[in-house]
């Protein structure tokens, strides 16, 4: 086995090559880079159906000990406003109970780029199979979104179930359902 050695002699010069062919002080992971946005909101009280789009009861996470990075998005009826344009990872964790069997709970993330029309961005489901009285499942959505213009570009969260019965659950000092927002880089 062979081993590397380093030069000492020759100095360091704090330059670390990334994959793109730059380096760490050229892509903005140090001074200053790294995230500039983490923000996170919840489903503060329970409800029972559809929802096009979650609008009401929705809160910052506010709960001791949990954080954000950064500016907040802002929410209006639903819609979420992006407060830097760049590409950001979004989370939509749906938990939902029902004292019965549903085939699916539907937590959809849809976007617009205009403002105005809004299409799916990813669509994910969970079904109950009644084992007691009260029989919960989640389900997580996940996709990434280009925010080149943060007067056009927004987003909301959809919840569609088969059974009208069924209840998307809520809390205002944990997170049942949530939307997490990361900005991971730039446009």
């Amino acid at each position: 086995m062979a081993f590397a050695t380093i030069d000492v002699t020759k100095g360091i010069t704090g330059v670390t090559p990334v994959a793109n062919g730059g380096t760490a002080l050229s892509s903005g992971f140090v001074n200053g880079g790294g995230l500039t946005v983490a923000d996170q909101w919840r489903l503060t009280t329970t409800f029972t159906g559809n929802a096009n789009p979650i609008s009401v009861n929705l809160e910052r996470v506010d709960t001791t000990g949990q954080g954000f990075i950064g500016s907040a998005m802002t929410e209006s009826s639903g819609i979420f406003t992006f407060p830097s344009t760049g590409v950001y990872k979004i989370e939509f964790i749906v938990q939902c109970m029902l004292n019965g069997d549903t085939r699916f709970q539907k937590g959809q993330i849809q976007g617009t780029t205009n403002n105005s029309s809004y299409s799916s961005l990813t669509t994910s489901r969970a079904f109950i199979a009644n084992l007691s009285n009260n029989t919960f499942g989640s389900c997580i959505a996940t996709t990434y979104f280009d925010v080149t213009d943060t007067s056009n570009c927004k987003v909301k969260f959809i919840i569609e179930t088969e059974d009208s019965n069924t209840s998307t659950l809520g809390s205002s000092s944990e997170n049942e359902t949530s939307f997490t927002f990361t900005r991971l880089g730039d446009t």
